[in-house]
């Protein structure tokens, strides 16, 4: 084949936007090493690659497919199916999704707290070291200097 035309390639994709971006990115792929269906005869790889979709030796769904792949940036994951792995009982799901026994609140809400209680609790439960922030003398003063 001495030249390449896009009329030799409608017929095998039929959209030129699509052709172009086939093309381009086989073309991509050569340069980046791919191995070559054709004889180069000292095409360039734009050429080549138009003239491996025109006699069909790179199958222009091969090349949608990497094309597509290689434009994603969030790879879909195939879930399992159903029957693949067992299904939770109810009661399992609902602490496994960080849900508490409901029994145990009874007692945890019949104590109550007056608001000076709960801060001398969160106070005893502070930590004992002075705090990084200056707290404790030294050079916390000349930091801006």
């Amino acid at each position: 084949m001495a030249r390449v035309t896009v009329e030799d390639c409608v017929d095998k994709v039929p959209n030129r936007f699509e052709l172009v971006l086939l093309a381009a990115h086989r073309a991509r792929a050569i340069a980046s090493g791919s191995h070559l269906t054709v004889e180069p005869d000292n095409d360039k790889n734009p050429v080549i690659a138009l003239r491996e979709v025109a006699e069909r030796t790179v199958p222009a769904d091969d090349l949608r497919e990497s094309l597509i792949h290689s434009i994603q940036k969030n790879v879909e994951i195939d879930e399992p199916e159903a029957g693949a792995a067992p299904l939770i009982g109810a009661d399992r799901t609902r602490q496994q999704l960080g849900r508490d026994d409901q029994s145990s609140d009874t007692a945890i809400d019949q104590i109550s707290m007056s608001e000076e209680q709960l801060l001398r609790a969160m106070e005893s439960m502070a930590p004992i070291e002075p705090s990084s922030n200056g707290g404790g003398g030294g050079n916390g003063g000349a930091r801006g200097r």
